[in-house]
């Protein structure tokens, strides 16, 4: 039936040579915790069917290039037009004073300390943002801000999907990239931890982190630093009564009572 309207036909996008692929082939994108805790936050916001259009672009490799830094991505998509479109989706970074109160819960326990410290991003790690009042995900479809320069009306188009596809992934193979999206990359993030264990105060924002000696830096001087200070039995108590509350355990025993016994066996 010929409506006399005039539609034309499917663009098919161009061929990239060198696009950043998807490596998931069918079903969802994204393997890992975080992964699959972003994507599942972009449909919460409604923006499910809007996603499924972008991730044939993301599977297709027309995603040319990917950037995150402090409260923004950026990309190249390429598109059935010559010039590939321009992708931003901004989200807010948190200030200095933000990133000291969430440092300071991460150093406050061990456990945590720990896990980020060995380069592993602990699962509940958005329990540390909120005892910091903040949240470490977008909260809501308002928190990103999407823009693209195709000629499309819709936010987000298949273009910015694709973009979320791939930054996914992204997280997949560093989830510490969640958090410079967020304002703080992964040396300064450490350092700042590292700092608030040692008693060296600061956000790791740059000056305050250079406090904190990296290895290489102390190798020349590690035997003439001079003998550690002897520890007082006596008014100081254990070693172990003064480190923080740890909870793991070894074989449902606490792991400062098995150490307790090595330590005096030792």
């Amino acid at each position: 039936m010929n409506s006399g309207y005039w539609y034309p036909p499917p663009s098919r996008p161009r061929d990239v040579a060198d696009g950043l692929k998807a490596r998931s082939k069918r079903g969802a994108i994204g393997t890992s915790w975080w992964s699959t805790r972003f994507i599942a936050v972009l449909e919460k916001f409604g923006l499910g069917n809007r996603l499924t259009r972008g991730r044939a672009y993301a599977r297709r490799g027309q995603v040319m290039d990917l950037t995150v830094t402090p409260g923004e991505v950026k990309a190249h998509v390429q598109g059935s037009r010559v010039r590939p479109y321009k992708v931003r989706i901004g989200l807010r970074a948190f200030d200095k004073a933000e990133w000291l109160a969430v440092t300071a819960e991460m150093a406050a326990n061990a456990w945590y300390a720990a896990k980020l410290l060995a380069g592993e991003m602990p699962v509940d790690v958005e329990e540390l943002f909120a005892k910091a009042g903040l949240s470490l995900f977008p909260g809501r479809a308002g928190d990103l801000s999407m823009d693209c320069s195709c000629p499309d009306w819709e936010v987000p188009c298949k273009h910015i999907a694709a973009v979320f596809y791939l930054l996914a992934e992204a997280f997949d193979d560093d989830p510490f990239l969640i958090l410079a999206w967020r304002g703080r990359a992964r040396d300064e993030l450490l350092a700042a931890v590292a700092g608030q264990r040692t008693g060296v105060v600061g956000d790791g924002s740059g000056a305050d982190s250079a406090a904190v000696a990296g290895l290489a830096d102390c190798l020349d001087d590690y035997w003439t630093a001079g003998p550690l200070p002897a520890l007082s039995r006596g008014d100081d108590g254990p070693v172990l009564a003064r480190l923080p509350k740890l909870d793991v355990q070894a074989g449902g025993v606490p792991l400062t009572d098995v150490l307790e016994v090595a330590y005096r066996r030792y």
